[in-house]
C-alpha cells in the first residue's frame, strides 16, 4: 500500500497510478454500472433496478474518467493470491481488466477484459465460488474486498462454464439483493447475468485439467485460459494456485 490514502501499488502496473475502489461496492449504482458495462448495456434504465439514476450517472462518470487514477479492488484469496479488477480508462477507450496476480510471480494471470475487445471467460463456476467464499483470515479492509457478496458479484462477469448448476441463478440473486439491487428484479437479472457472457454464440465453456499443468484450461477460444493461468510462473506457484482456486491448502510453498 502506498502512503498516499487510497493509492495502491501493484507492481504490475507501475507505470499508472491505481486507487483501492473497494468502498464505492457499498452504493447499489456501482453494482449496477459494474454489471451493466460487462454485459454492454449501459443504456439500460437504473431505476427498474431500484437504482437511483442521479447516483448512476455520477458511478458511470467516476468509474470511467481517464483523468482520475484507474480504480481497481481487490480480491485477497487462499495461499496469498489476490484477484483483481481494474477500471483501465484511456483517453480514447475503458477497460474493465480481470486479473489474478502473486507478489511472488512478477506478472499477473489474464481472466477477463471488457473493452473494446472482449475475452473470457477466466473462471469456471466451481472457482469462482471457491475464491469469493475464501476470505483469507487474517485480512482486512485494507487488504480488499471481503464480504462473500460482493466478492461474487465483482468477479461474476468472468464466468463461463457449462457446469454451471441450474440453480446457480438463486446464489446470485441473493448477491444482487445483498448488495442493494431491488428484490423484485434480482432473479430475473440473476438470470440474465448467467446467460451472458463475451461469446455470445452460445456455446458453453468446459474446463479440463491437462497433463501438463494442474490449472484447469478452457474450451473458449476467446478465453486467456486456454493456455495455463500466469503461463510462466513455477510448478510449485502454478500448484499452489491450483489448490488456491479449489480451495485446499497447497501441498508446496508458493515460492
Amino acid at each position: 500500500m502506498s502512503d498516499t490514502p487510497g493509492i495502491v501499488d501493484i507492481p504490475e502496473y507501475e507505470d499508472t497510478d491505481l486507487v483501492a475502489a473497494e468502498g464505492l461496492l457499498g452504493e447499489p449504482a456501482f453494482w449496477f454500472f459494474h454489471l451493466m458495462a460487462t454485459l454492454g448495456d449501459l443504456d439500460a434504465d437504473p431505476g427498474e433496478y431500484g437504482v437511483d439514476p442521479t447516483a448512476y450517472e455520477a458511478m458511470t462518470e467516476r468509474l470511467g474518467d481517464a483523468e482520475q487514477p484507474w480504480p481497481v479492488i481487490r480480491v485477497p484469496f487462499g495461499g496469498g493470491h489476490t484477484a483483481l479488477v481494474v477500471y483501465a480508462n484511456y483517453e480514447d477507450e475503458n477497460d474493465i481488466e480481470f486479473r489474478v496476480r502473486h507478489p511472488a510471480w512478477g506478472r499477473v494471470g489474464y481472466l477477463a477484459d471488457f473493452g473494446p475487445e472482449c475475452t473470457g471467460p477466466g473462471l469456471s463456476w466451481a472457482e469462482l465460488t471457491t475464491i469469493a467464499d475464501s476470505v483469507p483470515p487474517d485480512a482486512t479492509p485494507e487488504d480488499g474486498l471481503l464480504d462473500p457478496a460482493q466478492r461474487l458479484l465483482i468477479l461474476l462477469p468472468a464466468l463461463g462454464d457449462a457446469a454451471t448448476p441450474h440453480d446457480a441463478w438463486t446464489v446470485v440473486a441473493r448477491a444482487l439483493v445483498r448488495c442493494g439491487i431491488s428484490e423484485g428484479v434480482a432473479d430475473s437479472f440473476a438470470r440474465e447475468l448467467l446467460g451472458a457472457g463475451p461469446d455470445a454464440s452460445g456455446f458453453e465453456p468446459r474446463w479440463t485439467v491437462g497433463a501438463d499443468s494442474p490449472l484447469p484450461l478452457c474450451s473458449s477460444d476467446l478465453s486467456p485460459r486456454r493456455v495455463p493461468l500466469a503461463l510462466g510462473i513455477t510448478a510449485d506457484q502454478a500448484q499452489a494456485l491450483a489448490a488456491a482456486l479449489r480451495g485446499v491448502p497447497a501441498s508446496n510453498t508458493t515460492r
